[in-house]
């Protein structure tokens, strides 16, 4: 496979070949469903093009609680199979698809009552890891072990006294959805996929009944194009009925959206060696390791408001204090706040109106000739619903097309990984970087790092940290845009890395020196550089307005403050 450079040039040749000549899918949406359904079709010998209205992952696939887990609150609802297939997952990715991109951690559980406690939940945690071991995909993580009280507080001795009477520590695992996305992107357009960002589908082209391609608005150029495909499938994840009401169809099911927020912390505010998972009155809490930060999460929320920009609001926020400060001897208040994200979760629509209770199962329908949808399901088995999504797409094909082979497939960057990590030593005194910096880079893309150093190794002073997000070289924001698909600042500072979320400034004091950055790889001059740093800043703006109302209708109508593209 050829490494894959999705720059500015690749990003206008991939829109003029899919308009050339006829696909055999077109996949709509390049969250991590439609991105790993592109990789899927085109491992499978199939004509391949990927289209997404904003930036890869910009929606539900860069705001989830970035785990990689089998979900063990779902064993108490005793759905074995999502389980046992979430775990199956888990194990692929850790061992062999994404090893530089999905690592393990750890959480404790405390225990609140005597006895039956220990028993109940000490059962659902032997059968996860059970689950996971029959598989032949859980050996690369540890086993529960059960903790004594005084066990539970050196591991965590940010939590009170009474908070617990013992513990549980169980591993799952996590990783940067969104770098996992774009890392899912490069490895299609790596085996023949064609991909373009920032490319919006306006209608769907129709022969009679059939559907036969779509229109397609390039939001940068401004250009029209329509491509022709055998078969289109609908990933587009909370946007799947606007999607589909573009064929006059709303299709066998409908999507409900569901808001989770997150907040990131500091490292040093919550003294732990070991993630947390706390029970609330609805689902559960999540207090997660992220490098030196912690995040927290979730809510669980209906949604019925702007699907692209969730606005968490002051309620929420004061929803998770209050929750995690229940359990810890020094509260967090909002002074402690780096950051704070809002995503939609893509529910199928069930009996019940409480989202928490919604499917997390995923569906694939084919609603007209040529038009596949899938939709629902869970970060953790986005290959599984890519899969059944080519499969269904296959059956429209009327031709001989190969099983899935994504099951062997290592993405980007995974080939190599381990040799290189073991070696790490060796390359930061070949470079003069720091280990910890080289092991950062192995960690971020793998084997491709050698590409980042590769342009420090041209202009050292890409080897420096950026001034204000020092945890990110310079070298990191050239290599987005010009390798990456990165086409605006918010690109960058929000999925490519996550300066928007770690720092408490939000970027905002990053953000010229990153636009500096990637001025000569996208050819902007002055003017557009000022005019992405003040959308950034706008956009910061609104998003710590959204943050003070006391609700969602208002805080829906702070973030709308702030203009949703970059003028150019």
């Amino acid at each position: 496979m050829r490494t894959a450079t999705l720059g500015p040039a690749q990003r206008a040749e991939s829109l003029a070949a899919m308009a050339e000549r006829e696909l055999d899918v077109l996949v709509v949406g390049a969250g991590v469903v439609g991105a790993g359904t592109a990789l899927d079709a085109v491992t499978r010998g199939l004509s391949t093009g990927l289209v997404e209205a904003r930036d890869w992952a910009s929606g539900t696939s860069s705001r989830s609680s970035k785990l990689i887990h089998g979900g063990l609150r779902y064993l108490e609802m005793l759905d074995f199979a999502l389980v046992r297939e979430a775990l199956k997952e888990r194990g692929l990715l850790l061992e062999r698809l994404a090893p530089h991109l999905v690592k393990p951690v750890p959480f404790l559980y405390p225990l609140q009552h005597k006895g039956w406690e220990r028993l109940y939940a000490g059962s659902g945690v032997a059968l996860y890891d059970a689950m996971s071991m029959a598989r032949g995909h859980g050996r690369g993580l540890p086993t529960h072990r059960h903790l004594t009280r005084g066990h539970a507080l050196r591991v965590a001795p940010a939590l009170k006294k009474d908070a617990l009477v013992g513990a549980l520590q169980y591993y799952d695992a996590q990783m940067d959805d969104a770098r996992f996305v774009a890392t899912l992107v490069r490895t299609a357009v790596g085996y023949g996929a064609k991909a373009a960002n920032r490319a919006r589908v306006t209608s769907f082209l129709r022969e009679g009944e059939r559907v036969v391609g779509a229109r397609v608005q390039d939001a940068e150029g401004g250009g029209e194009y329509e491509i022709r495909a055998r078969q289109v499938v609908n990933a587009t994840g909370v946007w799947t009925d606007d999607t589909q009401a573009m064929v006059g169809e709303r299709g066998q099911f409908h999507v409900r959206a569901s808001k989770g927020i997150h907040l990131v912390v500091p490292r040093d505010r919550i003294s732990s060696s070991s993630g947390l998972i706390l029970r609330t009155e609805k689902s559960v809490l999540f207090v997660i390791p992220w490098g030196r930060h912690w995040i927290i999460g979730t809510t669980d929320t209906d949604w019925d408001l702007d699907k692209a920009h969730p606005a968490a609001s002051s309620a929420d926020i004061d929803y998770l204090l209050e929750h995690v400060n229940s359990v810890l001897r020094v509260p967090l208040t909002r002074d402690d706040v780096e950051g704070v994200y809002a995503g939609l979760r893509p529910l199928l629509a069930g009996e019940s109106d409480a989202t928490s209770k919604l499917s997390r199962e995923h569906t694939v329908a084919h609603p007209v000739p040529g038009l596949v949808v899938v939709a629902g399901g869970k970060y953790t088995t986005y290959r599984v619903m890519a899969k059944d999504a080519v499969d269904e797409a296959v059956r429209g094909l009327d031709q001989r097309v190969a099983d899935c082979v994504t099951e062997d497939v290592p993405l980007l960057g995974a080939e190599g990984y381990r040799a290189l990590w073991n070696a790490r030593a060796r390359i930061a005194a070949r470079t003069g970087l720091h280990v910890v910096r080289v092991e950062h880079l192995l960690n971020r893309f793998g084997a491709m790092a050698e590409e980042v150093l590769d342009l420090v190794a041209a202009d050292p002073t890409l080897g420096e940290p950026l001034q204000a997000a020092d945890d990110y070289l310079r070298a990191e924001i050239v290599y987005a845009a010009s390798h990456e698909g990165a086409r605006h600042l918010d690109d960058v500072l929000t999925r490519r890395t996550r300066i928007s979320i770690e720092t408490f400034d939000r970027g905002t004091r990053s953000a010229r020196e990153a636009a500096e950055l990637m001025a000569p790889v996208l050819g902007w001059d002055k003017d557009q550089i000022d005019r992405e740093v003040r959308h950034y800043e706008k956009r910061v703006e609104a998003e710590r307005e959204s943050q003070r109302q006391p609700d969602d209708l208002t805080a829906d109508a702070a973030r709308l403050g702030a203009p949703d593209i970059v003028p150019l």
